[in-house]
């Protein structure tokens, strides 16, 4: 509850003010981050830098999408393979959640940070393969089955943008509004839950202590900048192909309050979620709570896996999380493909194949983060 402070204050005094002069840059100069510069040449490096952000936020969101489609295809099983400790992947020492509750765990130990459940195991042993890693020093190939998922994110990224926001426009139709729907039907079963109330009243809660930690707002002020995607030459990107006489300052208010707006209702479906798995395993919210992938790749599923119907639940909440991230993916490559193309004509003439390279280009990157 505390961070939601220092999150509304720098999205009015920082998230809203960039957004709309990044809207405005590229709407008037009709260019991308690289070409806007010449308005002040001697700051043209900070369009390559922009662009050179965006590409590497690109190729490792890549990654995260495949895990999320190495999920989505997991999940069409009657049983899903994150529910059980009898699959090849287990350890010896993996343990039903079932079994968890408050005296079992002792000592302070966080729920969220055990190791030892079949969602945990499927995570860091099925998906990734950590128990194999020998070090950065010897990398080893990269997985066939995610390089196989990296491939199709790849390739639907491609065809998604290789004719610029003719293609692109059409398909947000789809990833913008899909993930939305999906929302919605996750935060209306999360609520019906038990314990879903524990879980929405700790979100609601203001901890006033917590403003005097400088994480908090660093944290707020990150979000912001990652959820509005200011900074990243995504906004002066899609903006240059707006009409010249487009009120892009009713777009910078309207899409900004949106995004936050969206962002404060899916806490209520993430944190129904972790109150439901708390009311479960007999536990506090607090040791539930955690954030980054451990939400979203194990407690989130092993939270599903409890449900009745928990094969639809898991395939609906993957294909939100494949959506949303081909949506931002999307936004990243084509600043770095627009920033170029409109500064080095030959790139803008040859398009589709200069499309073709970036996305290859990404996918042999992201090769590197998806070996043993």
């Amino acid at each position: 509850g505390a961070f939601l402070i220092p999150y509304i204050l720098f999205l009015i005094i920082a998230g809203m003010p960039l957004f709309y002069m990044e809207l405005a840059l590229g709407q008037y100069n009709r260019e991308g981050a690289a070409t806007v510069w010449k308005i002040c040449p001697v700051f043209k490096g900070v369009g390559y830098a922009v662009i050179l952000i965006a590409l590497y936020v690109g190729f490792y969101y890549n990654v995260i999408i495949a895990w999320s489609l190495y999920y989505l295809f997991s999940s069409f099983t009657f049983e899903l393979p994150w529910t059980n400790c009898h699959n090849s992947w287990n350890s010896p020492n993996c343990t039903d959640p079932k079994l968890f509750n408050a005296s079992v765990l002792g000592n302070g130990t966080k729920y969220s940070k055990y190791k030892l459940t079949p969602a945990a195991e499927f995570y860091e042993r099925g998906v990734l393969h950590l128990h194999e890693s020998r070090g950065i020093h010897d990398l080893g190939l990269p997985r066939w089955q995610l390089s196989l998922c990296l491939l199709v994110v790849v390739i639907i990224l491609f065809f998604s943008l290789w004719k610029g926001v003719k293609t692109s426009g059409k398909v947000v139709w789809i990833t913008a509004t899909l993930p939305y729907v999906v929302l919605f039907v996750l935060l209306i079963h999360g609520i019906t839950l038990p314990g879903a109330y524990n879980g929405i009243n700790a979100y609601l809660h203001i901890d006033f202590r917590r403003l005097k930690e400088a994480t908090v707002w660093i944290d707020a002020a990150t979000q912001i900048f990652y959820s509005l995607g200011a900074g990243f030459g995504v906004l002066i990107a899609f903006a240059s192909y707006n009409k010249f006489d487009n009120n892009c300052y009713r777009d910078a208010l309207l899409t900004s309050t949106i995004n936050c707006v969206t962002s404060f209702i899916s806490g209520f479906a993430i944190f129904s979620i972790l109150g439901y798995m708390a009311h479960e395993h007999k536990v506090k919210i607090e040791d539930v709570a955690t954030e980054g992938a451990g939400l979203v790749f194990i407690l989130y599923p092993e939270a599903i896996s409890t449900l009745s119907g928990s094969t639809f639940w898991a395939v609906v909440f993957f294909i939100m999380l494949l959506t949303l991230g081909i949506d931002s993916s999307m936004g990243g490559m084509e600043a770095v493909i627009t920033g170029l193309a409109d500064d080095f004509h030959l790139l803008k003439q040859h398009r589709k194949l200069f499309t073709f390279g970036v996305s290859f280009g990404t996918f042999l990157l992201a090769l590197f983060c998806i070996t043993n």
